[in-house]
């Protein structure tokens, strides 16, 4: 959405960074850092998802959120497949989150271009639902 959202769109990516890291630098429960508007690789035109969990160990990212108002939700699912699909980010899982309705969108490598609606991420065994409320 760029440097202009509304709060809404930066609230959300708040608690979706914050709580968790939370779990990630406190609790150390889960394996990957989440990290907030972070280019997925070093250098100029590399895309920026909303909130983005790194593992440092493979030095790859793992899963994706895109946060959306309800009329972004189509664009930034086919951004999430795109990026897991035609690229070699090590992405293995992809969120869209649309705030006005609530509506979550999971998409997995090898998922063939067709997501479902799930809030729960394999990738982290945790359902991220909690974190958007």
């Amino acid at each position: 959405m760029g440097i202009y959202a509304p709060l809404k769109h930066q609230q959300v990516i708040s608690r979706l960074h914050v709580e968790p890291g939370i779990l990630y630098y406190k609790n150390q429960s889960i394996p990957y850092e989440p990290l907030a508007e972070t280019m997925l690789a070093e250098g100029y035109g590399n895309p920026v998802p909303d909130v983005l969990l790194f593992d440092h160990a493979a030095e790859q990212t793992r899963l994706i959120i895109e946060v959306c108002q309800t009329n972004g939700e189509r664009n930034d699912l086919l951004k999430v497949v795109r990026l897991i699909q035609d690229h070699a980010y090590g992405i293995q899982e992809g969120f869209v989150y649309t705030y006005k309705t609530h509506q979550w969108s999971r998409y997995r490598k090898g998922d063939g271009g067709v997501a479902t609606r799930s809030s729960f991420s394999e990738v982290l065994h945790l359902d991220l639902r909690q974190f958007a409320l």
